[in-house]
């Protein structure tokens, strides 16, 4: 395909898999190494009240004296404003100190749409109760022939977390009555919630039909009766429920007790892994006995299982919110870095920030928290956010988009890969990323080399959705045989190159990028639940091949000098709407065949018939294509046992 690059010489597959990498993490050191700014005398320390912090317009903080009327108008008109609002750039959070909301007669019923935070602000998840819902329920816009389209396959970019819910559905129809809908799908997770007195659905089956989700992700939580329904993946990790209904390809449970065996795979298509093998919980806002505002940071852990608050305090530490630098839309980049140098911590609150240099975190056990989705969009090229070889740092809560001019990565953690720095980032205190989403394309045009490059040992990554946007409001006319204006305009190479070794990855959803998604060049990776959605729309195969004339790109690559490496529960999913006929990828996961790399319960299907993908893993597993449409090839275990 065109790159935009000098042609070379095509590489062998095991020399590209070297090379390739390489020369990104070269480019990639050439275009962020960090300038000089001259500014850590700069800015004052930002004086933040304790009990009051001014947290931005788009915040509104409710307490139990609120009256219920009022609590009610507030979330009902940002839900008008946000249901349908999915490329705008409106970001809100509702949050709620610790008391009860709603009654038996009156219930408080919330309705969470696109760039919406909702969250209790308690130390425990039970020091906020919501007598009522939390839902998020299908879109329905109709096709062009009038037919239902009901579906919450596009049901992005929101959040809840830290309450509790007593499901009552008084008012509501019958149908809605005895459960809370959930149905979302990437971007939208679900922590620390305790769902009581009703089913937690994660379809809405009460709308018309065909009700397709595409999957998200649960942590820390606890609910009885589970209702999968149409999601067609997802993961629950750390976690505590009474049962789980139903599955659709990929439904991966992580650290859960209660969880449904994985004997019979793939009837039902479930992964149960015993023990996370590493977790560290989202940071979350709280508010003390005294009204003081702070921050818990929880700690990581190893072979943990079942939510991290049921025997007190979630482990970890709190910060109070007076030692973070309280950042708005208008704040500038060089007053971010001056006050994270002065040891600051940072919030920002929602919105979007356009960012024309990076934002570099260089101090150990830094915590970023985005409310509201917040969002930094790259100006000119630049590198939004980087992080150095450092431990303990926390990114949570933000999403990164890339911008009109192509940026060589949107977020770099640690320095260039190789033996010129020491990966600092500790098996202990691992450098952690928390629900950070990527975007390259939807609101605008975006351009990207690579979105996410992790070059840091002992990283985390605990939810991250990077997505080259299929479809958006700038730029995404669809062709008839194949929409060359969006390949050749919306362009993301590389999804996620992971460089550094011991880097664990729970809920890694990646797609639509116009070569690998994902490479994994470090040892001991360890990945639990990969979703991936090759792109939509190669103009022809030309454009979709590898130097050497391999047919596609896989999804996701293992570098093949790695030894030890393991995936449980992985997906790769083909859907060529907007290529041209008969586009063919060779394979969805390709690995070095040795006994250290293991693939448990991987699949690769096609859902419109249009595309090929010849094998699941390597030249193993069966062909997606028209004759098997919508019935997933598996592959137990690679190697087999």
């Amino acid at each position: 395909m065109d790159t935009g690059r000098a042609p070379e010489k095509p590489l062998t597959p095991r020399r590209r898999l070297r090379r390739l990498p390489g020369l990104l993490a070269l480019a990639v050191a050439l275009s962020t190494a960090p300038a000089a700014t001259g500014v850590a005398a700069a800015a004052p320390p930002q004086q933040v009240d304790p009990t009051r912090p001014d947290l931005g317009v788009n915040v509104t903080v409710f307490d139990p004296s609120t009256p219920l009327a009022e609590i009610q108008a507030k979330a009902d008109a940002v839900y008008a404003q946000q249901v349908a609002n999915e490329m705008g750039t409106q970001r809100y959070a509702l949050l709620f100190k610790p008391g009860t909301y709603g009654t038996a007669t009156q219930p408080l019923q919330i309705k969470v749409g696109y760039y919406t935070e909702v969250a209790g602000l308690g130390a425990s998840p039970q020091d906020v109760t919501i007598n009522g819902k939390v839902e998020v329920y299908n879109r329905c816009r109709p096709n062009a022939d009038g037919s239902n389209n009901c579906i919450a396959l596009d049901n992005f970019w929101r959040s809840v977390s830290n309450l509790r819910l007593a499901v009552n559905g008084a008012g509501q129809d019958g149908c809605r009555q005895t459960a809370n809908f959930f149905a979302v799908s990437q971007a939208s997770p679900m922590r620390r919630v305790e769902v009581t007195g009703g089913t937690l659905s994660l379809m809405d089956y009460c709308t018309e039909g065909p009700q397709y989700a595409s999957g998200g992700f649960l942590a820390d939580s606890r609910a009885g009766d589970v209702v999968n329904g149409s999601q067609q993946q997802w993961l629950t990790r750390n976690s505590t429920i009474g049962s789980w209904s139903n599955g659709v390809w990929n439904q991966v449970f992580s650290g859960v007790e209660g969880a449904p065996s994985e004997a019979g795979f793939p009837v039902p298509p479930y992964t149960t892994v015993e023990d996370t093998p590493v977790s560290r919980e989202k940071p979350y806002l709280f508010v003390d006995a005294a009204g003081a505002y702070q921050v818990r940071v929880p700690s990581a852990q190893a072979n943990t299982r079942g939510v991290s608050w049921d025997e007190g305090q979630t482990a970890g530490r709190t910060v109070p919110l007076t030692e973070f630098f309280i950042a708005r839309p208008s704040t500038s980049v060089q007053e971010i870095n001056s006050q994270l140098a002065r040891g600051r911590h940072l919030l920002l609150t929602p919105g979007v920030y356009d960012v024309a240099r990076s934002i570099a975190v260089k101090r150990a056990d830094t915590v970023v928290l985005g409310l509201g989705l917040a969002t930094l969009t790259a100006v000119d090229g630049s590198v939004p956010l980087t992080v150095a070889d450092v431990p303990g740092v926390v990114v949570a809560g933000v999403t990164i988009d890339a911008g009109a001019q192509e940026s060589p990565v949107l977020l770099q953690v640690g320095s260039r890969n190789g033996n010129s720095s020491p990966k600092k980032s500790g098996a202990t205190n691992p450098t952690t990323l928390s629900d950070v989403f990527f975007r390259v394309g939807g609101p605008h045009v975006g351009k990207a080399d690579t979105a996410l490059v992790v070059n840091s040992d002992h990283v985390l990554i605990d939810h991250t959705w990077v997505w080259r946007a299929d479809h958006g409001v700038e730029g995404f006319t669809a062709g008839v045989n194949g929409d060359t204006d969006r390949w050749r305009t919306n362009t993301g190479r590389t999804g996620v190159v992971v460089n550094g070794s011991d880097v664990t990855a729970t809920g890694l959803f990646v797609e639509h990028f116009q070569q690998h998604n994902t490479i994994w060049n470090g040892e001991r990776g360890r990945v639990v639940l990969y979703q991936n959605e090759i792109p939509y729309d190669p103009p022809s195969q030309a454009d979709w091949q590898e130097p050497d004339g391999t047919p596609g790109w896989a999804a996701y690559v293992v570098g093949d000098h790695v030894q030890q490496h393991r995936l449980d529960g992985g997906g790769v999913y083909g859907y060529q709407r907007n290529a041209a006929p008969g586009i063919t990828t060779a394979t969805g996961f390709r690995v070095p065949e040795t006994p250290g790399v293991q693939l448990h319960h991987v699949m690769t299907v096609h859902l419109d018939g249009i595309g090929v993908i010849e094998h699941v893993v390597n030249d193993v597993g069966g062909r997606s294509d028209s004759s098997t449409q919508g019935a997933p090839q598996y592959v137990v275990d690679f190697p087999a046992p």
